[in-house]
């Protein structure tokens, strides 16, 4: 039988998810706010996840997975509040007495790692987020524990990829790189979107997955090293560059990801970038 998953949340990364596991034959169902169209085969349903009663539709779906994946329309306390904790709050109340619901998938981030470090991080360390976005990531995935169905968390380190295009016009202008050079992490849209269809299909063979999951490529760097890297692919001058001293931010491990079987298209910047780079209709947007 074709596995029924519903998709909170069919944004950029969301849609991508769509479309992979719509590739692979899963009955897929969509949720989001606008009325744009899904993949081709893929069912939509507008609903808004801050509005409790536009989501008594979701039942008739009858989901034996849900990936919630949703992001918060602005960078307050009060819009993460909203979309990540009572967002997923309600889409649970709906979905509570659905018995066909065997596994929740929630995308959250490694902004729940606050602290700054030299040390590797990986899913055993301590979540200490340091401002409200963490804070709020770390409150929804703990009201995971209150629902009895086993979950996976994915915590996704910065996304880049497609029309994500912000440190290639950053490193065009070195006058306006930041003054610290702190530790960075990134996953490329399409290898997150390919790790959670991974993950997706593990569950739907009856594979026991982790609870958590960090999603990020395999090379952290300083933040000038990437920003140069793009500088110098550009053609631009960085005689007046100075670097600063390696400070602050975090190392973030990707064993437990690529133990799972999976593997990185773009297991690092350089790779991913220089897709970007190589796309010009990318570069352009």
């Amino acid at each position: 039988m074709v596995t029924p998953v519903l998709i909170v949340g069919c944004g950029d990364l969301g849609g991508a998810v769509a479309d992979l596991l719509n590739q692979q034959s899963f009955a897929v169902t969509g949720l989001r706010r606008s009325r744009a169209s899904l993949v081709a085969g893929a069912k939509l349903i507008q609903a808004d996840i801050t509005d409790a009663a536009s989501l008594q539709q979701l039942a008739t779906v009858k989901p034996e997975i849900l990936l919630y994946c949703v992001a918060a329309d602005a960078q307050t306390d009060e819009s993460y509040k909203a979309h990540y904790v009572e967002g997923l709050r309600n889409v649970l109340a709906v979905l509570k007495p659905c018995k066909s619901l065997r596994h929740v998938f929630f995308v959250s981030s490694t902004r729940v790692y606050g602290r700054q470090t030299d040390d590797w991080l990986d899913e055993n360390s301590p979540a200490q987020p340091s401002d409200f976005g963490g804070q709020r990531l770390q409150e929804a995935e703990s009201l995971l524990n209150t629902f009895d169905i086993p979950h996976t968390i994915l915590r996704l380190s910065g996304i880049y990829g497609p029309g994500r295009t912000r440190l290639l016009h950053l490193a065009m202008t070195p006058q306006a790189w930041p003054s610290n050079n702190s530790w960075t992490n990134r996953i490329h849209r399409d290898d997150a979107a390919a790790f959670i269809a991974h993950c997706v299909t593990k569950v739907d063979m009856g594979e026991v997955l982790a609870q958590v999951y960090l999603v990020t490529d395999s090379q952290p760097v300083p933040q000038y090293e990437v920003l140069q890297w793009l500088a110098g692919k550009q053609g631009v001058d960085m005689t007046a560059v100075a670097i600063p001293p390696i400070a602050g931010g975090k190392r973030l491990s990707n064993r437990r990801m690529l133990d799972s079987g999976f593997s990185l298209r773009y297991p690092d910047y350089q790779t991913g970038y220089g897709q970007l780079l190589a796309s010009e209709s990318s570069f352009r947007r």
